[in-house]
């Protein structure tokens, strides 16, 4: 399988030292708007590096990417950009006739009157109202694929295929004991993306209701989560799964809810009432006259790259699906999670614990799809495929996934 990467960044760099080690990528295409950040992930993977090669793109250049997946001619692309740069791919896939997998869908827009009551514009809406052209190119848009939404998108098709007969509610819970030495703030994960969906809307689904929002850090409650971690008080954030499953998996309510903390909601919040969370670009004095800078850009500039944690971190991070229904008549309640140590992702990667894990799953759907396990055509999310031959995977890429039977 021939792939271009875009994007270098901390998963990125985590996705290329992952598929070095299979032997299904024959070539991959790291391509960032740093040249510099795509040519330091080639060369760090030492023996592997031949089959893979660094290359200058502008995201937003949808021509400029059908050129170059058409040049190296490429199966595949693989989007590990921000959501930003969602559309732009995802239209330059379609265009050159390849099929594409990404791990955050494209942006939504809150409604402008009701907010926290109705949907506007929902996530990955733009995606779907292309989906006829997908199927009708016979390429596949594998969409939401990394671990949140991605493998949370998998266990909940498992849990309906094998483990229930009914479900009332799925329910994707993430937390996390990770601690970051020497910052008082420094997210896990691209603060561009934390603050838009953390600031949005979340958007729950009820089965009579369909989709609707409430306001952010709605609902909250205390789940206690496996293999030490323990309890982590978690609310409602906007995530693309509650979009997805409904599509595929019949329950009666979906919702996501995240392991945030009273300090990063509070930190969250001021940069909310600040503008500081703005993508709009404002104008601010410069050396050599004014200049036009987004907010939000800067506030991400200002923070440490997610990237380079690794060494400052310890503990450990938990994505899961959390299901409710019943089985042969009688009520059932499982959590079905991943969890990953920083420490061993360190050590085996080189990367830290959250950015590896949501690395992981694109690179096991890239191999089934490569080896025709996996296979469709339109705009499908991960629930729409068979879940066993992706969670026998994982457990054979080192990295198994558990289940904890609940009450």
């Amino acid at each position: 399988m021939r792939v271009l990467l875009v994007g270098a960044g901390g998963v990125g760099t985590a996705i290329t030292r992952i598929a070095a080690r299979r032997g299904f990528v024959t070539r991959m295409v790291v391509a960032d708007y740093d040249l510099t950040r795509a040519e330091a992930a080639v060369a760090a993977l030492k023996e592997h590096a031949d089959r893979f090669s660094a290359r200058r793109l502008d995201a937003s250049d949808e021509d400029g990417v059908r050129r170059l997946l058409a040049e190296e001619r490429c199966d595949v692309l693989l989007n590990a950009t921000d959501p930003r740069f969602v559309m732009p791919l995802f239209r330059a896939a379609l265009a050159a006739g390849v099929h594409y997998l990404d791990m955050a869908m494209s942006l939504s827009a809150p409604h402008p009157e009701r907010p926290y009551e109705e949907c506007g514009v929902k996530l990955g809406d733009g995606q779907f109202e292309l989906a006829d052209r997908w199927a009708d190119s016979g390429r596949l848009a594998l969409v939401g694929m990394g671990v949140e939404p991605g493998l949370s998108d998998v266990f909940a098709r498992y849990a309906a295929d094998e483990l229930f007969d009914e479900i009332e509610e799925i329910g994707v819970r993430d937390g996390a004991n990770l601690t970051v030495e020497g910052y008082g703030f420094a997210p896990s994960f691209s603060i561009w993306t934390t603050i838009e969906e953390c600031l949005n809307p979340p958007v729950v689904y009820e089965k009579e209701r369909g989709w609707f929002t409430t306001a952010p850090f709605s609902e909250p409650e205390v789940f206690d989560f496996p293999e030490g971690i323990g309890p982590v008080e978690c609310v409602n954030v906007e995530h693309e799964e509650v979009l997805l499953i409904p599509r595929w998996v019949d329950a009666r309510r979906v919702t996501f809810k995240y392991g945030l903390g009273d300090d990063f909601m509070d930190k969250l919040r001021a940069l909310h009432e600040l503008g500081l969370d703005a993508t709009a670009k404002v104008t601010v004095p410069g050396e050599d006259g004014p200049v036009r800078v987004s907010p939000r850009d800067v506030v991400a500039a200002c923070l440490p790259d997610p990237a380079t944690l690794g060494e400052r971190m310890t503990g450990k991070t938990c994505a899961g699906t959390w299901v409710k229904g019943t089985k042969d008549g009688a009520p059932r309640e499982v959590y079905l999670y991943h969890v990953v140590d920083n420490q061993w992702s360190m050590r085996e990667y080189g990367s830290q614990a959250v950015v590896w894990q949501t690395a992981l799953n694109p690179v096991v759907a890239l191999e089934l799809l490569a080896t025709g396990v996996w296979s469709g055509k339109g705009v499908l999310g991960p629930e729409a495929l068979p879940p066993r031959p992706f969670l026998d995977l994982l457990a054979e890429y080192g990295s198994p996934w558990g289940l904890r039977e609940q009450g």
